[in-house]
């Protein structure tokens, strides 16, 4: 049975400093998750274009990037279940990368879709594929393992019959390259996961994992509802189909996040609830 986790960037605004990480940390092992996931421009100081780009995308980093990580999560007794990272670092010290990833006890680093990169290019992501399989295979030669994690950037079009998906699919090694597929951005960009999760097969070796749908706050201007991130249970998704598919994978945790639309504007109380609907099906 998968490990029921949770993203280190959806509580990122609720552990700004020491005592908020560690009662955040505790609130999150008492909901009943196994693990969390690390992102690296988080448990480490990040850059103004960092801050400036996630801020950006609705996904503010916190400014947690000074606390002491491996300590508060060895306190908090959650394992680490991958770190999150950025290419360039990889493709600048691969022994650097894999190092921080054992230092938290997790055999995955994942990389996440590119900023400003063009996804509806077809030679760009034939070039993306290559760089994924070097820095793969130069992780793996450390014991790591590079995972991919998409966002909806990847179901644009490159030809006429590809999307950048269907290229990093096929032109990536499964002995370098596999995936963290997060079935949300692909709904939200019209496809449809299960198709993708099916094609995937034992590649997929994580589940970034959301619900989707609309909160009912009174009567509508329009009948056309804004559709955003839901907890687990409470929206549209077919979480029960997309998770038996995810077992048939053999995928080793099932990862919570969302980055907005939390209950009661709290990622601590949203995660809670999402906790029920984990605790029922893991």
């Amino acid at each position: 049975m998968p490990q029921k986790a949770i993203q280190q960037f959806m509580l990122g605004c609720a552990m700004n400093n020491e005592r908020q990480a560690r009662a955040t940390l505790q609130a999150v092992k008492q909901a009943g998750y196994d693990g969390i996931e690390l992102c690296s421009f988080m448990t480490h100081p990040a850059g103004l274009l960092v801050r400036l780009l996630t801020r950006a995308a609705g996904m503010p980093t916190g400014s947690g990037g000074k606390l002491d990580w491996p300590a508060l999560v060895r306190e908090s007794g959650l394992r680490v279940v991958s770190l999150h990272t950025d290419l360039g670092s990889v493709e600048r010290d691969a022994a650097a990368a894999a190092a921080e990833c054992r230092l938290y006890g997790t055999k995955y680093a994942v990389i996440t879709g590119m900023y400003r990169f063009d996804y509806g290019s077809e030679a760009a992501v034939r070039a993306l594929a290559e760089r994924l399989n070097k820095a793969g295979a130069a992780l793996a030669e450390q014991n790591v393992q590079l995972l991919y994690h998409n966002h909806n950037a990847e179901l644009l079009r490159v030809n006429e019959t590809q999307c950048a998906y269907d290229i990093l699919l096929e032109q990536t090694d499964p002995a370098a390259v596999n995936f963290e597929f997060d079935s949300y951005w692909f709904a939200e960009g019209g496809a449809d996961p299960l198709h993708w999760m099916r094609r995937l097969g034992p590649r997929m070796k994580l589940w970034h994992i959301n619900d989707r749908g609309a909160r009912h706050t009174g009567p509508a201007m329009t009948p056309i509802l804004k559709t955003d991130s839901m907890e687990l249970g409470t929206g549209s998704l077919p979480l029960d189909a997309l998770l038996e598919q995810a077992n048939a994978n053999g995928v080793e945790a099932v990862v919570l996040e969302s980055h907005r639309n939390w209950v009661d504007g709290s990622p601590v109380k949203s995660a809670q609830i999402s906790a029920k609907w984990m605790n029922e099906h893991l």
